[in-house]
């Protein structure tokens, strides 16, 4: 099994299914692709509908292009504070 963080779960097939309501799904494949983002036209299959999704906005960002969340602030000779 493998799992992406913005895709779906990779699953050595074959593979077979059961969903919250009791109807069982099955795949013969020798690879399948479980969606995890539920957008999937044929869920529980993913369709790659993940890939339309708006990506995530940028965090507030500083002028030395570092981003604003940095939990370890550095003085200005380098040295951590």
């Amino acid at each position: 099994m493998v799992l992406n963080r913005e895709g779906p779960v990779l699953v050595e097939g074959p593979v077979e299914v059961v969903g919250d309501d009791g109807t069982t799904a099955r795949s013969d494949r020798f690879v399948v692709a479980l969606c995890t983002c539920r957008r999937s036209r044929a869920y529980p299959w993913c369709d790659t509908s993940h890939r339309r999704r708006k990506p995530a906005e940028p965090r507030e960002s500083r002028p030395d292009g570092r981003s604003g969340q940095d939990h370890h602030d550095q003085d200005q000779e380098g040295e951590e504070a």
